[in-house]
């Protein structure tokens, strides 16, 4: 069932051309130099293609809760999200919303140096200069109070979240938000459900922070779980007094 992106709303930052792409269930907020709507939707097109048919090959693709192996002919994409969720144990779609933002982001660099392509709230970011990307967390009392300080000499990066308490993915757990940051939206979108699967309650964050630390391709974590909160990693956080600042994007739960 599709949401609102209400969240969307936060972002003012004005030097960057704002434009939405949306093909069935993917929406994009994509932020860009100059309109790229039209190569946006090409590219959305054809990844989609791409794992739409490899679907349609491999049926299990899509509804595996585990990792899967893939046909040595499998496209890019499905092989990168196989490989990612394999390392987090977790199915390989666990991974799509932040492939298609990594993917389609990647693919639209050489018609932009600033990037930022917003999937559901998991997020391809790839800039010149320094970035705020606030942090949203359905009803947690810190939801749009907390950002990541992003260097742009850091990126191109993925920022993915997860939740079992807002949006309509799947997760087996209940926090509010679990964001992970790395060099790859794809590896950071599995991340971010693996971990997400492991925190039902508050105390279960340094079992989520443990899990994190076990794997040498991210580079941070934040955990949210009502008023509480984990931090690992090579991540700055800033206090947000009102979200509506000049935020450049938002990491929420896939909504």
């Amino acid at each position: 069932m599709y949401q609102p992106r209400d969240y969307r709303h936060w972002v003012q930052g004005r030097e960057l051309v704002s434009f939405n792409v949306v093909v069935k269930e993917t929406d994009l907020y994509i932020r860009a130099s100059s309109d790229l709507s039209i190569k946006a939707r090409k590219l959305v097109l054809e990844y989609r293609r791409q794992l739409e048919g490899y679907i349609a090959q491999y049926p299990s693709f899509a509804s595996s809760l585990k990792p899967l192996p893939v046909a040595e002919e499998a496209p890019p994409i499905v092989r990168e999200m196989a490989d990612a969720t394999r390392k987090f144990s977790v199915g390989p779609m666990a991974s799509v919303a932040g492939a298609i933002a990594q993917f389609v982001g990647c693919g639209l660099l050489c018609h932009s140096p600033e990037v930022i392509v917003e999937n559901g709230g998991d997020i391809f970011i790839n800039s010149s200069k320094d970035r705020v990307v606030a942090i949203y967390a359905g009803k947690s009392p810190l939801s749009g109070r907390l950002g990541l300080e992003i260097n742009g000499e850091e990126t191109p990066l993925g920022i993915c979240t997860s939740s079992g308490t807002v949006g309509h993915s799947l997760s087996m757990g209940r926090a509010d938000a679990v964001v992970v940051v790395a060099e790859s939206a794809t590896m950071a979108d599995a991340a971010a459900t693996a971990i997400g699967n492991i925190i039902s309650q508050a105390e279960d964050i340094p079992a989520g922070i443990e899990m994190a630390q076990s794997n040498q391709e991210l580079i941070g974590v934040l955990i949210i779980k009502d008023d509480k909160i984990g931090i690992w990693g090579r991540i700055k956080i800033c206090h947000l007094p009102n979200p509506e600042r000049n935020l450049d994007t938002v990491t929420s739960p896939n909504l």
